[in-house]
């Protein structure tokens, strides 16, 4: 390893957010971490922690990887002329052949890419991106009633000792 190199650390991630919407509405078969292609404050507002993947989605367009529906707040130190349109689509940084392999996934019936996580690795903002089925209702409601028997085991445990 050279000397400009280092060794990938535990501690070189900071998770932004988390969709959780995204994993009660989908089952997530795979998981792909792509970049995302930022203006300066945008990456400054994610730095701060002011970002919404709630309803956003990932389409392929023109053979390009596209991030929708994403709010990144403005940055409100910025001026004003250098402000970004929060809800504009964002360009996502994958290879070419995870490209044509999402491509491949997401054109088979029922199937889309929803964003996961946004985190910064290493410096730089990842978007980790879901291969999604969408749910039934009576999926979910099954997804609750586990959550809330869990729930109640270890509250149950918790009072025994």
């Amino acid at each position: 390893m050279s000397r400009t190199q280092h060794a990938p650390r535990a501690g070189d991630e900071k998770v932004i957010t988390v969709n959780r919407k995204a994993y009660h509405d989908y089952h997530i078969e795979e998981e792909l971490e792509a970049g995302i292609q930022l203006t300066g404050s945008e990456i400054k507002s994610i730095r701060a922690g002011r970002v919404n993947l709630r309803d956003a989605y990932a389409r392929i367009e023109d053979g390009e990887l596209w991030l929708v529906g994403a709010h990144i707040s403005p940055y409100q130190q910025a001026s004003g002329r250098a402000q970004h349109d929060p809800t504009r689509p964002r360009k996502l940084l994958v290879h070419k052949k995870e490209l044509d392999y999402l491509r491949s996934k997401t054109e088979a019936k029922g199937y889309t890419l929803v964003p996961l996580r946004l985190a910064i690795r290493h410096g730089l903002a990842k978007v980790d991106l879901g291969i999604a089925r969408g749910k039934k209702l009576y999926d979910k409601r099954e997804a609750i009633a586990e959550r809330d028997a869990r729930r109640e085991i270890e509250r149950a445990l918790r009072t025994r000792s």
